[in-house]
């Protein structure tokens, strides 16, 4: 939300429940700490890939990228989702590359469906965690989110933030967009900048895209073939604004760029309302995954691919490596 990218009236009067928030998290924080609350070790090693703040940092290409780059090492990796966004209401569940978006989240579904790792869904993680290891051999397991969650107990902490958005106004929910302050980060193992520039302790990554996708043929077309040509575009994810300049940064002329709320469920007359029949449509592949069983012929999807320097990955890596004894 932009009113919290900086300090203004509004953010002033929510101010104290914003301490109140603050007050609260840290409570719970130090009790589990104290294991006054329950927490739950896995029997197999954790890694945790969240944030600190609301809406969309890159979390889930981030998993992605590792769960594609431990799976060239051998590594035998599961991904555990809260599947937020989903209608399924029976928790945990295995999630496929064939389940609906729409019952099991987008993002869980994108996930198996890039990687074919095995994944499962539950707002209690450690249902996921059982379902997971009851069916697989796994050597270890990346949740997708829950920084926060700490119930789980986790071996390494990955927090991604967006490199131009930054930490906002610096406040926590919800006068700021904050769930912690950016203290956290000198106790997690890894900060991901995505974009922007990356400060000293941080690994920068970019998203970049790939070649645009039909939704009904599946067919690749460069990007470039879409240059100076007008085209209608739309994201429901956490910050829609960065698919719309990635697009107009590649010579993409849009007569039309419309955000929805992120994991959006989506409907024929839901997109019938803002295409533009004559005009390709575009969409991120987060989108796509919803909207496959009403495509059209000229929509659509464009996916995108973490990318991090060699220094980084081996960097990032080699503390897993080490956990698992690789």
């Amino acid at each position: 939300m932009k009113i919290w990218q900086s300090i203004n009236l509004f953010t002033i009067l929510l101010s104290p429940l914003s301490l109140l928030f603050f007050l609260i998290s840290s409570l719970r924080k130090w009790l589990y700490s104290k294991k006054i609350l329950k927490t739950y070790r896995p029997p197999v090693p954790v890694l945790v890939v969240g944030n600190i703040s609301v809406g969309g940092n890159g979390k889930t290409p981030t998993v992605i990228w590792l769960v594609e780059q431990l799976q060239q090492r051998g590594i035998k990796v599961g991904v555990i989702s809260r599947g937020y966004g989903g209608s399924n209401k029976i928790f945990p569940q295995l999630v496929t590359a064939k389940s609906l978006p729409a019952e099991m989240g987008d993002e869980p579904v994108l996930i198996a469906q890039r990687t074919q790792a095995p994944v499962a869904i539950s707002p209690n993680r450690q249902q996921s965690i059982e379902l997971l290891l009851s069916q697989h051999d796994l050597n270890l397991i990346i949740t997708d989110d829950g920084l926060q969650h700490y119930a789980l107990e986790r071996d390494i902490e990955w927090v991604v933030i967006d490199g131009e958005r930054r930490f906002g106004n610096g406040f926590v929910l919800p006068a700021g967009g904050l769930r912690e302050l950016p203290s956290r980060l000198n106790s997690v193992q890894a900060v991901i900048c995505n974009g922007g520039i990356a400060k000293n302790n941080e690994h920068l990554m970019s998203l970049q895209p790939d070649d645009a996708v039909n939704l009904k043929t599946g067919e690749r077309k460069p990007l470039t073939q879409f240059n100076g040509k007008p085209c209608v575009a739309f994201a429901g994810i956490g910050y829609p604004p960065r698919f719309f300049n990635m697009l107009r940064d590649l010579g993409i002329k849009l007569g039309g760029s419309h955000s929805f709320a992120d994991h959006q469920s989506y409907t024929l007359e839901t997109i019938q309302a803002i295409e533009q029949p004559q005009l390709p449509l575009l969409m991120t592949e987060k989108d796509a995954v919803k909207c496959l069983p009403f495509a059209k012929d000229n929509w659509w999807y464009v996916p995108v691919s973490a990318k991090l320097s060699e220094e980084s990955t081996a960097c990032l890596l080699a503390p897993i490596l080490k956990l698992l004894g690789k």
